[in-house]
């Protein structure tokens, strides 16, 4: 493992613990050139998702896109950046326990959309918003009351 501070190549485990709440692994490192510390985090890799796009090309499942994504819609709700990490965990969890290697990405998309609906719907109506592409507050009001909205 890289020294973050000096580059050195060369460092030491400290500690290794399980992340709260997470399959991941918490390691506390020292270099031993510039005894600085710091902690890595590091996650299990499980078989590999291919994910089916909407023009059907096909990609590797990328799970900081979802990171990505919850963290702009969760954006001044006051979900932290801990409840996000859990709920992409849980997410891809759910994803590799239900996908057989190939997943659609509307299903992941919906997926998304009900974890986060529970989470906070501030944050779902703003995740909803780009997904489903509403183009009116008819489109958002239509997915607050679960009525069907007109396709584009």
């Amino acid at each position: 493992m890289r020294c973050p501070f000096c580059h050195n190549s060369d460092s030491r485990v400290l500690e290794s613990r399980p992340a709260a709440d997470s399959p991941n692994v918490r390691r506390r490192r020292e270099c031993i050139s510039c005894k600085k510390r710091w902690t890595t985090q590091e996650r299990f890799e499980v078989i590999d998702l291919t994910v089916l796009k909407r023009n059907h090309h096909r990609e590797p499942f990328d799970r900081f896109k979802i990171l990505r994504g919850l963290t702009l819609a969760c954006q001044k709700t006051g979900v932290t950046r801990a409840q996000i990490e859990r709920l992409v965990d849980e997410i891809e969890t759910e994803l590799h326990e239900r996908a057989r290697g190939e997943v659609s990405v509307q299903f992941i998309g919906e997926l998304v959309l009900a974890h986060l609906k529970q989470l906070n719907e501030v944050a779902y109506i703003r995740y909803a918003s780009v997904y489903h592409r509403f183009r009116n507050a008819d489109d958002f009001i239509a997915d607050l009351i679960g009525k069907p909205r007109d396709q584009p």
